[in-house]
C-alpha cells in the first residue's frame, strides 16, 4: 500500500496548538505520514510567545535534504520562516530537490501578536517562494501587508486575492475569518474566483487555525487530490477542530485535530467533491 507523505517547513510550538505540532497532528488524522524541517523552537502556550530560538538556515536546508532524498514527500508546506535568510535556504533547497505541489503559510504574526516574519524578509518571502507555491493561504491582517490594501469586504478580498496572484503562486485563499460576520473564504486560480463560505464560532480557542488549515491542503494535495477538493477537505477540517476546540489554557486554546476524522469514522468510501463541498458549508464559483 502506498503511503503518501507530506513534509513541513515550519517552527515548533511548545504548546501543541499551531506550527509543526498542529501540521503532524493534521497530517496524521489525514492519514499522510508527516516529516518535519525545523526552523525555529519557540516558548509558548495559549497565552502567548515568551521567546524563541533560530535554527540556522544550513540546518534548516539539511533536514530537508535528509528527509526528501530518503523518505521522498509527495507536498510540503511552509509556515513560520522568521528570516530572509532562511527562506532564501528553504527556496534553494525546494527549487534543488524538485519539491511539489508546495503550500505557502505566509506567517507574519502570532495569535497573540508577536512577530513571526522579520520585517526585511517580506520581500525575499514574496521573491524567493512565491513563484514555487501552488497556493499561498494569508489571513486578512496578511493579506493586507502583501498588498497595502484596507481589507474589510467580499470584493476587497478577491482584489487581494487576485494581486497576491500577481506576486508569482498558482492560486491564493484569503482566509476571511478575521471579518465581522460569518467566515468566508476566497479562492483564486488565475480565472476563476471561489467562495468556502462558514459559520462563525463564538470561541477563544482558534491557536493554529492557519496552521490546521494549510497543512489539511497539503496533506490532501500529498494524497493526489485536485486544489479544490483539497480545499474543500481543509475548510471542514477547521470548522470541525474549531467547534469541537478542548478548551485547553487561559488565553487563545488549540483547535481539536481529531474533531474531523472523528466525525468520519467509518466510512470506508471515498468522499467526492460534492460531499466535501457539503461539509465545508459550500464552495460555490463566483464572479
Amino acid at each position: 500500500m502506498r503511503v503518501a507523505r507530506a513534509l513541513t517547513i515550519a517552527g515548533s510550538d511548545s504548546g501543541g496548538g499551531a506550527g509543526i505540532q498542529a501540521d503532524l497532528k493534521t497530517f496524521q488524522m489525514l492519514g499522510v505520514y508527516g516529516m518535519t524541517a525545523i526552523t525555529a523552537i519557540t516558548v509558548q502556550n495559549t497565552k502567548g510567545v515568551f521567546g524563541s530560538h533560530l535554527v540556522p538556515p544550513e540546518l534548516v536546508a539539511a533536514q530537508i535534504d535528509a528527509v526528501v532524498r530518503d523518505i521522498g514527500t509527495d507536498a510540503a508546506k511552509t509556515g513560520m520562516l522568521a528570516t530572509a535568510e532562511i527562506i532564501e535556504a528553504v527556496a534553494a533547497k525546494i527549487r534543488e530537490l524538485g519539491i511539489t505541489p508546495l503550500v505557502v503559510d505566509p506567517v507574519m504574526v502570532a495569535k497573540g501578536g508577536a512577530p513571526l516574519l522579520e520585517e526585511d524578509a517580506r520581500s525575499t518571502l514574496i521573491r524567493e517562494l512565491f513563484p514555487l507555491a501552488a497556493v499561498v493561504t494569508p489571513n486578512i491582517s496578511e493579506a493586507e501587508a502583501l498588498t497595502g490594501m484596507t481589507i474589510r469586504t467580499r470584493d476587497e478580498m478577491v482584489e487581494a486575492a487576485k494581486r497576491i496572484a500577481a506576486l508569482g503562486p498558482g492560486a491564493v485563499v484569503v482566509k476571511g475569518g478575521h471579518l465581522a460576520g460569518d467566515p468566508l473564504d476566497i479562492l483564486y486560480d488565475g480565472q476563476a474566483v471561489v467562495e468556502f463560505p462558514g459559520v462563525r464560532v463564538r470561541t477563544p480557542h482558534t491557536h493554529g487555525t492557519g496552521c490546521t488549515f494549510s497543512a489539511a491542503i497539503t496533506a490532501e494535495l500529498a494524497k493526489g487530490a485536485s486544489l479544490l477538493d483539497a480545499l474543500g477537505t481543509a475548510k471542514a477540517f477547521i470548522s470541525a477542530a474549531i467547534r469541537e476546540a478542548p478548551g485547553l489554557g487561559e488565553g487563545h486554546g488549540p483547535t481539536n485535530h481529531w474533531a474531523y476524522s472523528r466525525q468520519h469514522a467509518g466510512s470506508d468510501q471515498p468522499r467526492d467533491a460534492a460531499q466535501v463541498s457539503e461539509d465545508a458549508e459550500g464552495g460555490r464559483e463566483a464572479r
